[in-house]
């Protein structure tokens, strides 16, 4: 996974908050339009098998989740703008993901979209953004998200030319989701405890963390 400087994020808001399960909803914030999709909840196994390569991977276990809607890019400079009426990115390009930007920065951001569209946005659990990142109810089992080759899915070191792409320009993954093995990490909402994997590896209904 490719990330320089900051962090980039998703967005979903709860089905509470559904009018209807609409496969993509669309969302326009000044001069910019931004897409959400839908989510299909259900149980997963999260995790991995903790190994000498992934040292930080926690065993695996089930996690089921409620439906829920997702960004269906990761959220691009021209957004940003358009809610914070600034780009602090480090590398500039309206369709580029947003970058130097710290996890609070974020939060402000989501509030402010909250309060233009009074709809409610937050961002993604670690759950919600591994079990899309898998390919949720569609997933194939793949080793990145969306396929075998990572070159397929995703902007990486070998691939970049050590800079960030247009959100997009590489093929989705099974639930259409782009960008989520590459280009730029993403920011959820969990922070992060040495502990928390070890004490909360049993089953869970929407954890967060």
């Amino acid at each position: 996974l490719f990330a320089i400087f900051a962090l980039c994020f998703y967005l979903f808001y709860p089905k509470t908050f559904y009018i209807e399960n609409k496969p993509c909803i669309t969302f326009t914030v000044g001069y910019v339009s931004f897409d959400m999709i839908f989510v299909k909840g259900s149980t997963f196994e999260m995790g991995e098998v903790k190994t000498e390569d992934n040292p930080f991977d926690i065993p695996k276990h089930h996690v089921t989740l409620s439906d829920f809607y997702i960004g269906k890019y990761e959220v691009t400079q021209a957004l940003w703008r358009a809610v914070m009426n600034d780009n602090p990115s480090e590398y500039i390009g309206e369709n580029l993901p947003v970058n130097n930007v710290s996890w609070y920065d974020c939060q402000t951001f989501v509030r402010k979209i909250c309060n233009i569209t009074n709809k409610k946005f937050v961002l993604p659990t670690e759950a919600q953004w591994e079990y899309v990142a898998r390919g949720g109810v569609k997933a194939k089992e793949y080793k990145y998200s969306g396929s075998n080759n990572l070159s397929d899915v995703g902007w990486y070191n070998d691939n970049s030319n050590l800079t960030l792409h247009n959100v997009g320009t590489k093929s989705p993954n099974e639930l259409g989701i782009y960008d989520m093995s590459g280009n730029i990490e993403e920011l959820c909402s969990d922070w992060y405890d040495d502990w928390y994997n070890v004490l909360q590896c049993r089953s869970e209904i929407n954890p967060q963390g």
